[in-house]
């Protein structure tokens, strides 16, 4: 039986440090194992080893420069087979020259097309001013068009039979092309994104490169298998942010996926595992958001002071913007995943520049929105279905912050999270390597 499963997930829109975070753990407790429970390669963890090499990995687990850790792609995790080449190409030249042979794949993963990820790209192309914000990889569209057409749907396992894949690649083509007539309209059938869907050779070519995948590829109870015979710690690998998640966070600003710890302990659940579990909640000591959505504490003016060496505001996701810390906005977070076990707060290094953090909202009035103390201001916000939560998020548009300084030195600002959000911080890191991280009481 293993020692202990670690979760990590990310307690604001993304980009706290899951994946330097999940690094240190694998480190610092010998785990073998990294398990992705959500998402898909639309993930960027970027980890910075000791000794300066650099990658963001999106599809292998942040544990894959460790030599002998093993990636693990769970059932709900929707898999990119091109891109986990291109990003096993990458990691050679930094020296891991074995991340293929070191992970394996759920059989019954969906798997994005080059044709679903036209179309997300298409779609949001279209939408012109009024954009959600994407990564433009084609999850949301693969996870969707697997929905409604459940027999149709391409698995993992469809990657080990040549003909069926073709089969079912040919017809997503044809069904999703059906669907973007406005599209073809609107960007013109010449367009980049959509020349594929008249590229009839494409199927094959794709069905030929992403080929070294399908040995990837093992049954759904393999991780059944290795839970109960692994005697070391196991950590489970959120992406995204619980602010981003399909359910609780601001549509249409959101990702298809849940991205609370739930996941993961359902899949513990479903594979047998009765362990000892803890809950993982990466904050930074400020806010940020890639991409389209509310966001209350926004300052621009930080962004000089903040230098992002691995984020940009090109490409899809748009604009990468700061703010101050939030304590409505984690509260909520903290409460809608179901609560968490402990804190790693990241970005230590620049604590002297948060001199406040907003504890509540004014303009905030609608009681079907928002919660409200006794001088009504707005301490916690109100979650309901998806019409529900894009009101919400058009409301925290408006809010205004409610400002307390923030106390001095990171001792005792750590002392103020922990009594705001009623959890202990259990690591902090001061910057982007290992050796930037500790452990808090021990």
């Amino acid at each position: 039986m293993l020692s202990k499963t670690w979760v990590v997930v990310d307690l604001a829109f993304g980009d706290a440090g899951k994946g330097t975070i999940t690094d240190f753990l694998v480190r610092e407790t010998g785990a073998r194992l990294v398990v992705r429970f959500n998402g898909g390669a639309q993930a960027g963890h970027t980890v910075v080893t000791d000794d300066g090499r650099v990658h963001t990995f999106s599809q292998f687990g942040a544990g894959t420069f460790v030599p002998g850790v093993r990636t693990h792609l769970a059932e709900p995790v929707i898999v990119h087979p091109s891109a986990l080449l291109v990003e096993a190409r990458h990691l050679e030249r930094v020296l891991v020259h074995d991340a293929l042979d070191r992970l394996t794949i759920a059989e019954s993963a969906r798997v994005i097309t080059p044709f679903h990820q036209a179309a997300n790209r298409a779609r949001e192309l279209a939408r012109g001013n009024a954009r959600h914000g994407t990564c433009g990889v084609g999850v949301g569209e693969t996870v969707r068009d697997a929905m409604e057409n459940p027999d149709d749907a391409i698995y993992a396992r469809d990657l080990n039979d040549a003909g069926v894949l073709l089969r079912k690649l040919g017809r997503a083509r044809e069904r999703l092309r059906a669907t973007l007539e406005e599209e073809f309209l609107v960007l013109g059938d010449d367009h980049r994104e959509l020349a594929g869907f008249l590229d009839w050779d494409l199927p094959a070519r794709w069905v030929e490169f992403i080929r070294p995948v399908a040995g990837c590829v093992v049954p759904d109870e393999w991780l059944f298998e290795r839970l109960r015979e692994s005697s070391g710690d196991v950590v489970f690998e959120g992406a995204q942010g619980v602010l981003l998640d399909e359910n609780v966070g601001f549509h249409p600003h959101t990702t298809w996926s849940d991205c609370t710890p739930r996941g993961a302990l359902a899949l513990l659940r479903t594979h047998g595992h009765c362990g000892e579990v803890r809950r993982i909640g990466v904050l930074r000591t400020y806010l940020t958001r890639h991409g389209e959505g509310p966001f209350p504490t926004e300052t621009p003016d930080l962004g000089p002071w903040l230098p992002e060496p691995h984020n940009d505001s090109l490409g899809w996701q748009g604009a990468f913007r700061v703010g101050y810390p939030d304590f409505v906005l984690t509260k909520y977070a903290m409460r809608v995943c179901g609560g968490v076990d402990a804190l790693a707060v990241t970005h230590c290094d620049r604590i002297e520049l948060m001199h406040r953090i907003a504890v509540a909202y004014e303009n905030a009035s609608d009681e079907a929105l928002f919660v409200h103390d006794g001088q009504g201001r707005a301490m916690d916000l109100r979650e309901g279905d998806l019409a529900r939560q894009e009101r919400l998020g058009n409301a925290l548009r408006e809010v205004r912050p409610i400002w307390e300084d923030a106390a001095p030195g990171l001792e005792t600002r750590i002392e103020q999270l922990e009594a705001a959000l009623g959890v202990r911080v259990a690591m902090t890191s001061a910057g982007p390597a290992a050796r930037d991280k500790v452990w808090r009481g021990r």
